[in-house]
């Protein structure tokens, strides 16, 4: 049984956040992680300064199934099945010693599932204090009032054959991410102040919602629904266009798996994030995937930590299915949320609807839905095609009809294949065009409007400040003069 429990599926960084959540409710405020190279003998150290545990305590946490999950939680209780030390150790380590310090007494068992390989007639024996090789590794806890050290030996798991020490400190990158990720309400600076380190240097907490940015375009108020199991609430984001970042921040809040990956719900329990995107199942018709259209979308979602049956947690932490009666509310939030995020990313952010009682932005294009489907047409009341139409009066229809051909190729399989494969919109509106170029257009059409249209310089520098694409350049646009 204990062979077959390795088996869970953890990944090492979601293994260590089992053993870090067993530290946060236990009182700790700081969390100490040490990965230590050293080829076959290589081993993994987590010390914490919480209330420790009492020698009965300690065998109840070491014995497998001693807690039932459906019994009631403390309120800030990170975890429910009374497994998670055991099940994400034996995923990662064959030898698992946990030590404990509380009220100035010291216990230690540990788990050596090849010592029980050699010796099966001690059954399920839990072996008093640390392996003799290895008792220095505990020391550390013995300088603190209270506390509880886990340590992992004989990583079969992460040192595998042919495995480097660069190997080791790629394991020891993902881990990072993972618990920045992972703890970042919990760790940040809005969280409880708990001090999570990996190798002495200090987790920085990843926001997966951009909390705060100023190019970020859209979030909703917080909305609450009482279930059976306590108030779910509910808050959707649409995080900025590459346009409009950096690319070091690009890269950076694309998150551990990237940015189609982490688009979707994050399910908290406790500020503990549980779920890193996905769609929980939801969708009309059939569920929804992680697409390109729909990255940008993010939806922070809080449970309660009595509601895991109801939304079916697993051991790991790693799965959510909402319930029944909620699924038609956050079916309607998302599709909210997965368009407004659709318009963003195929408009690389802009147009953005005007505040203050702007005018309205003067399209392009526009799209036209029917029974023969979604197709495109130029708006012929777009300033620059008026402008065209108007002084080609004796070939308007020469005209019109070059623009019919125009629409009727628009290269959509093109686009669409583009877009796939750059995994990004092919870029319109001037972007990564001269200044000087996106200059020379406006100055025929700003001529255009004075000369021939009989416009003021103000009202023609006004129109094109809200016309499609030059909204974005509102400097060029308003040093716009006529030169006589």
């Amino acid at each position: 049984m204990l062979e077959a429990l390795r088996g869970m599926g953890y990944s090492t960084g979601a293994a260590l956040a089992d053993i870090v959540d067993n530290s946060i409710a236990a009182g700790a405020t700081n969390v100490d992680i040490m990965f230590t190279w050293d080829g076959d003998r290589s081993r993994v150290v987590i010390l914490d300064d919480g209330h420790g545990m009492s020698d009965a305590a300690l065998e109840q946490a070491m014995t497998l199934g001693d807690k039932n999950p459906l019994d009631q939680r403390d309120a800030g209780d990170l975890g429910r099945f009374g497994m998670g030390l055991k099940t994400a150790s034996f995923s990662q380590c064959r030898r698992l010693t946990v030590a404990t310090r509380r009220d100035g007494a010291t216990a230690c068992l540990r788990w050596d599932l090849d010592e029980l390989a050699r010796n099966s007639a001690i059954g399920w024996a839990l072996l008093e204090g640390p392996d003799p090789e290895s008792a220095a590794l505990i020391s550390p806890l013995q300088q603190r009032d209270s506390g509880t050290l886990v340590l992992w030996e004989v990583l079969d798991r992460i040192v595998t054959s042919a495995f480097t020490p660069e190997h080791f400190l790629d394991v020891i990158e993902e881990v990072e991410h993972h618990l920045a990720m992972v703890f970042h309400r919990l760790i940040g600076e809005t969280g409880r102040s708990i001090r999570l380190t990996l190798n002495e240097r200090a987790v920085k907490p990843w926001d997966p919602f951009m909390t705060g940015h100023p190019a970020k375009p859209w979030e909703s108020p917080v909305e609450r629904r009482l279930t059976d199991n306590g108030v779910v609430s509910v808050q959707c984001h649409v995080l900025p266009h590459k346009d409009r970042l950096k690319q070091e921040e690009f890269e950076r809040f694309g998150g551990p798996a990237g940015w189609n990956a982490q688009q979707g719900f994050y399910v908290y329990r406790n500020n503990r994030l549980l779920l890193a995107g996905g769609w929980l199942g939801l969708g009309k018709g059939r569920a929804w995937n992680r697409e390109e259209a729909f990255r940008l979308a993010r939806i922070r979602l809080d449970i309660t930590n009595t509601a895991d049956a109801a939304w079916k947690i697993d051991i790991r932490k790693s799965t959510a299915r909402p319930p029944v009666s909620l699924r038609p509310w956050l079916t309607r939030l998302a599709e909210d949320t997965r368009d407004r995020a659709r318009r963003v990313f195929a408009f690389r952010a802009a147009p953005q609807p005007r505040q203050g009682g702007a005018a309205a932005v003067e399209l392009a294009w526009r799209a036209e839905t029917g029974a023969a489907g979604v197709k495109y047409r130029i708006d012929q009341k777009h300033p620059a095609v008026a402008a065209v139409l108007d002084a080609c009066q004796n070939d308007a229809e020469l005209v019109r009809a070059m623009l019919r051909v125009i629409e009727e190729t628009v290269p959509v399989q093109r686009i669409w294949l583009d877009t796939a494969e750059a995994k990004d919109t092919p870029r319109t509106g001037f972007a990564g065009e001269p200044d000087a170029q996106v200059r020379s257009v406006l100055n025929v059409l700003f001529r255009d409007m004075v000369m021939r249209r009989g416009m003021s310089e103000e009202l023609a520098r006004k129109a094109l400040a809200s016309t499609e694409p030059f909204q974005d350049y509102p400097a060029l646009v308003a040093s716009l003069r006529l030169e006589r």
